[in-house]
């Protein structure tokens, strides 16, 4: 598909990158304030096509908050495992974090390190925006899944069936891996659980989204422990099948822009057999709490919600 305007009054072009999810933008600056029709235009083409794509966007950090700030109110850096010093709204993302390393060969799964963003918060952010700065010549790819479209290729049965269900949600480790002491002193300190619907209704255009972090979601509500890993595992094969997803190669002063309410993300691991470092930064931005079709609204087991009195707390 070639390139085409956003709308009418953005100036800047959009080029989808596959048929259901992703679209690189050219055009626009990033490290300057944005006029409002640019902020809408952007925001439109988030609702459509989910994540979105900056090339040579050379951000300072103070420049990568007033970009996000122009989207939404910004959350800490991350609720459980901190953030750069000086910054309490920008997480780093090295190839190395310690904080999130785990010990043991975790068991693999097609839909391993898949995950929506902190989705163990009772409001998970709305939206994240990642920038990289240091960026090996090749490997460390992202790719990213449209929930929706994996919604609607559903069986209508089972689309009733999984309407009406519910899940919950927690930081662990992967199975057959352990947490490091960091890992665990960090949950322990900040321990986030919610329930959440299994479908989630997008509270700006009302579409229903496959709400399964593989990640983060845990068990399913009131099933038998058997039925809920069956069906998780089905729902996770689903949401990861190649033709929902896009994959970004990244640049230094490369941006991702996603919609964190009908994505799910997989960072890339062939990075740790290279020599090569990686550094990216992420912010996030401050999401509503997920409503069900039925009407019935997330709740939190553990934990407080993510929000700008966490961010003021950490600084």
């Amino acid at each position: 598909m070639s390139a085409a305007r956003i709308t009418e009054e953005a100036e800047f072009q959009v080029s989808p990158l596959s048929a259901h999810i992703g679209a690189e933008i050219s055009g626009v600056d990033l490290t300057r304030p944005l006029e409002q029709k640019e902020v809408r235009a952007i925001r439109a083409a988030l609702l459509k096509w989910r994540v979105l794509f900056f090339r040579e966007q050379f951000m300072s950090h103070e420049q990568h908050v007033a970009f996000s700030a122009q989207f939404g109110e910004l959350t800490v850096g991350h609720p459980v495992f901190g953030h750069v010093e000086g910054h309490p709204q920008i997480y780093s993302i090295s190839k190395f974090r310690r904080a999130t390393r785990f010990e043991g060969q975790p068991l693999l799964r097609p839909w391993t390190g898949w995950h929506t963003d902190v989705t163990a918060a009772v409001n998970p952010p709305f939206a994240s925006i990642l920038r990289g700065v240091t960026i090996p010549p090749y490997g460390g790819d992202t790719q990213w899944t449209n929930l929706v479209i994996a919604y609607e290729k559903l069986s209508e049965p089972l689309r009733k069936f999984v309407d009406g269900l519910r899940g919950v949600h927690r930081f662990a480790p992967p199975q057959g891996a352990k947490g490091t002491d960091a890992f665990a002193s960090a949950v322990e300190q900040h321990t986030l659980v919610s329930e959440h619907p299994i479908v989630r209704v997008h509270p700006e255009t009302g579409e229903r989204a496959l709400y399964v972090s593989p990640g983060f979601l845990k068990q399913i509500v009131g099933l038998a422990p058997r039925e809920s890993q069956v069906l998780l595992e089905l729902l996770w094969e689903h949401v990861t099948r190649p033709e929902f997803t896009v994959r970004f190669k990244w640049e230094a002063g490369s941006v991702a822009f996603w919609d964190n309410r009908t994505t799910a993300h997989l960072a890339p691991t062939d990075i740790f057999d290279l020599d090569f470092d990686r550094q990216l930064y992420r912010t996030t931005l401050v999401g509503d709490v997920p409503v069900g079709p039925d009407g019935r609204t997330s709740v939190s087991l553990e934990g407080s919600p993510m929000g700008a009195a966490a961010a003021i707390a950490l600084n």
